[in-house]
Order: C-alpha cells, then sequence, then structure tokens
C-alpha cells in the first residue's frame, strides 16, 4: 500500500486548530442558555409577583391604598433576587467551560448574566397584566374596578445585579483557587564520581562550572 507525499506530510505535520473557532460554539451555547434561563425565570418572576392595583372611583379618578403603595417595589425585589440566584449559576457554567481562556472567561460570565436578566426583564413585561399598557388598561376601567399596574422594573441599574453576580464565582475561583506553577527549567546535574569545578571570578563570586559530555 503506498501514500503519495502530501498523504505523509499531512499525518507527520498536522495543521493545529484555529482556537477562536473552537470556543466559538461554546460562546453561543451560553449565549442559548443564559437567553433560555433568562425566559424561564421571567415565567416565575410574573407569578410570583403581587401587582398592587388601582381602584377607579364613581367619580372616574383612580387611587391607591398605602399597603399598595409599599408592594411597588416588590417586583424590583424579586428581579433582584432572581438575578442574584441565576447569575451565580451562570457564573459557575462560564468558569467550567472557559477557565482556560483566563480573564475573558470573566467577560463572558458577565455578559451572559446580563442577557438572561435582559431576557427576564423584557419577557416579564409580555407575561404581565393583559389588555395593552397601564394607561390603556385604566382609561378603559369601570368604576369599580381594580387596575393592576404594569409588570416592569423601577429601577433601571437592576439588570447590572445580573452580571455581578454572574462574574463572582469567576472572581472568587481565579483569586482563591490553586495557582498553576511554570515549568522551572531543570538543573543540569554533573556526572556522577565528578565533582563540580568551582570558580571564582573577579567580584569575588563562587561560581560551578559543569561540564558538559560531548555527544
Amino acid at each position: 500500500m503506498t501514500t503519495t507525499l502530501a498523504e505523509d506530510e499531512q499525518t507527520e505535520n498536522p495543521r493545529p486548530g484555529n482556537p477562536l473557532a473552537e470556543v466559538l460554539p461554546w460562546i453561543g451555547l451560553l449565549g442559548l442558555l443564559a437567553i433560555a434561563v433568562g425566559a424561564l425565570t421571567a415565567v416565575f418572576w410574573a407569578n410570583i409577583v403581587e401587582l398592587p392595583s388601582y381602584s377607579i372611583a364613581p367619580d372616574g379618578s383612580a387611587s391607591v391604598s398605602e399597603r399598595a403603595l409599599t408592594e411597588f417595589v416588590a417586583a424590583d425585589a424579586w428581579y433582584v433576587l432572581c438575578g442574584a440566584l441565576v447569575g451565580l449559576g451562570l457564573g459557575v457554567v462560564a468558569w467550567k467551560w472557559f477557565k482556560p481562556l483566563g480573564w475573558p472567561s470573566a467577560v463572558l460570565a458577565a455578559a451572559a448574566g446580563l442577557l438572561a436578566g435582559i431576557v427576564c426583564w423584557q419577557v416579564g413585561e409580555l407575561l404581565g397584566p393583559p389588555g395593552g399598557t397601564f394607561d390603556e388598561r385604566l382609561a378603559n376601567a369601570l368604576i369599580g374596578e381594580q387596575v393592576p399596574i404594569a409588570l416592569t422594573l423601577r429601577s433601571m441599574s437592576a439588570p447590572a445585579v445580573w452580571a455581578f453576580a454572574a462574574v463572582t464565582p469567576v472572581l472568587l475561583a481565579a483569586s482563591l483557587g490553586p495557582e498553576e506553577a511554570a515549568p522551572r527549567p531543570r538543573r543540569q546535574l554533573h556526572a556522577p564520581g565528578e565533582p563540580p569545578e568551582e570558580t571564582v571570578d573577579e567580584r569575588g563570586v563562587l561560581t560551578e562550572v559543569v561540564h558538559q559530555d560531548s555527544p
């Protein structure tokens, strides 16, 4: 059985793979995971939050009770809590997958957490009270009807919690984990039975001269 020269050279000298081409599919998989987790969290967020409602008075005005006023921040509080838990999980996954990359793993973890937070925010608003926007529902409400507020964020900095929570496991693992020591060059030993030659240079420093055997 004979082979061509090109086949022999390809066998003896295989071409190195492209690192970027190997990492890109995993980055895409992390993005899909963040989107899926964000959408599932939005379903939980929309069902766990109890939205306060405005009551329509006989004169057409809308009012809300003092107790309901304290529930306006409930949506943000639950969103931040979900972001802290989901972000930590995404950070652990990012560290497991992209640990060999070094510092870019922290960037990928933060991006995945932020992406999941934005998806949860937008999908959660779609899963909010039906009937259009809050202004539309309030304008079309009848006397005595309860009109819940919209499911949205009052604090625009809340999605940042998802990113910070995701990057936290990566930073902790990188700082507290064992460091990989760089290989140290081995010192060449002298031949058995042959003592090393010691010399003193002009500065009075004692050095050893090791004779290497010629091949």
